[in-house]
C-alpha cells in the first residue's frame, strides 16, 4: 500500500476513533479554561501544524525501515518457498498496513489533544486522553525560561519553550535538559516561541514589580468601566496579538 493510501485509510479511520474517544471517555474538546478577572485576555492554542509535520517525518522515517525491512523479509520466503510465501501474505500485509494506522491515529491524537493556555497571570498545560494530565504554573513561581530547539525543529519551523519553576531540576526535557518532576512545563511545538518566552518574561516582571501580596485586578475608576494603566493595556495587546499569530500559523 502507498504511502498516500495509508495516511487516507488512517485519516479515515482516525475520524471514527476520535469521536468514539470524545462520547466513551468524555475527552474535552475545549480548551482548559484558567481563572481571570474581568477584562483579562487569555490566548488557548495548539501547537503548531509544524508540530504535527515534525510528528510525521519520524512516523515515515519508521514505516519505511519496518515496513521495507517486513517487505523484504517477505520476497526472500517467496523466492525460497513460493507456497508459505503465499500462505504469509496477508499476515505480512497486516503487520505492514495495522501498525501504520495505529502510529497515525496516536500522532494526532498527541496533537489534538494537546492545549496551551496563557493568560496575563499564570499559564496552562494539558495533554491527553485516557489520562489527562493539566499543570498550571503562575508566572510568580518561575524560575527560568528558555527555547529548546534542535536542527529537525527548525526545519519544521517550531520550537519548545521550557518554563522552570522553583526545585526544577532532576528530570530530563525533550533533549535531555535537566527538570524536576512537577516543577517544570513544556510549551511543545510551537512557531512563536519566541514571542511567547517574551511575553512570560514581560508578566513575571510585572508580577514582581506589582508584588506577590498585591491585589492584581485592576481597579475600577469610573462607574463607566475599568481604567487601565498602560502598561497593563500593552500586555493585553500583546496576549491578543499573540493569539491572532498563533491562529495564522494554525
Amino acid at each position: 500500500m502507498t504511502g498516500g493510501r495509508v495516511e487516507a485509510a488512517s485519516a479515515w479511520i482516525y475520524r471514527g476513533v476520535w469521536r468514539v474517544l470524545v462520547d466513551w471517555f468524555r475527552v474535552p474538546q475545549e480548551p482548559p479554561t484558567l481563572p481571570a478577572f474581568a477584562g483579562d485576555r487569555v490566548a488557548a492554542f495548539r501547537p503548531s501544524e509544524g508540530f504535527l509535520r515534525y510528528l510525521k517525518f519520524f512516523f515515515w522515517i519508521v514505516l519505511l525501515i519496518v515496513d521495507g525491512a517486513l517487505l523484504i523479509a517477505w520476497l526472500a520466503i517467496m523466492a525460497a518457498l513460493p507456497w508459505l510465501g503465499v500462505v504469509l501474505a496477508l499476515p505480512f500485509a497486516a503487520l505492514i498496513v495495522l501498525p501504520d494506522v495505529v502510529a497515525y491515529i496516536a500522532i494526532h491524537l498527541r496533537y489534538d489533544t494537546t492545549w496551551y493556555v496563557l493568560s496575563e497571570r499564570s499559564l496552562r498545560i494539558r495533554r491527553g486522553i485516557w489520562v489527562i494530565k493539566e499543570t498550571t504554573i503562575t508566572y510568580e513561581n518561575v524560575q527560568n525560561l528558555k527555547i529548546d530547539q534542535g536542527p529537525l525543529e527548525r526545519f519544521f519551523g517550531i520550537a519548545n519553550v521550557v518554563v522552570e519553576t522553583a526545585g526544577g531540576g532532576g528530570a530530563k526535557g525533550p533533549h535531555g535538559e535537566d527538570l524536576s518532576a512537577g516543577h517544570h512545563g513544556i510549551i511543545e511545538g510551537v512557531a512563536e516561541a519566541h514571542e511567547i518566552r517574551d511575553l512570560i518574561l514581560r508578566q513575571l516582571r510585572r508580577t514582581t514589580t506589582v508584588g506577590l501580596g498585591d491585589d492584581h485586578a485592576p481597579a475600577p475608576l469610573h462607574a463607566s468601566g475599568t481604567s487601565f494603566t498602560a502598561e497593563h493595556l500593552a500586555v493585553l495587546r500583546e496576549i491578543r496579538d499573540l493569539a491572532r499569530r498563533v491562529a495564522d500559523a494554525a
